[in-house]
């Protein structure tokens, strides 16, 4: 049960931080291309590349907190859900050339924002 609760605490606070994030960076841009949804997935896939690196290669972390920080805060910040909406929307709106370069975004920067965080980690020792 404490495994849920953590996970669920984690969601909480990764669902706000998303929303709040997103909002500012896409006020911040003031435009239609979905920028804070950008933003918020690619730092997620950074911090998530650098936290499994930590549990994976040094077991850092109990299972719990495991679980708050991978599945509830990280899980609820990086959602791709809606930048498939978002990619939709695009579309359906006449702005493919935006929908080509938010998908192009999302997965480029992502992955490679996940490899920065590993490899950070990893010349930083751990």
């Amino acid at each position: 049960m404490l495994k849920f609760t953590m996970i669920g605490l984690g969601g909480l606070l990764g669902a706000i931080g998303r929303y709040t994030l997103s909002e500012y960076v896409q006020r911040l841009f003031n435009t239609s291309f979905p920028a804070g949804t950008l933003a918020v997935n690619v730092l997620g896939c950074f911090f998530l590349g650098a936290v499994m690196h930590l549990i994976q290669s040094q077991g850092f972390f109990s299972v719990n907190t495991r679980m708050f920080i991978t599945v509830g805060l990280l899980g609820a910040a990086t959602t791709f859900s809606t930048f498939g909406h978002e990619t939709v929307t695009l579309i359906d709106t006449g702005k493919g050339w935006l929908a080509l370069l938010n998908v192009a975004g999302n997965v480029i920067l992502g992955f490679s924002a996940v490899w920065l965080g590993t490899s950070a980690v990893r010349s930083a020792g751990y």
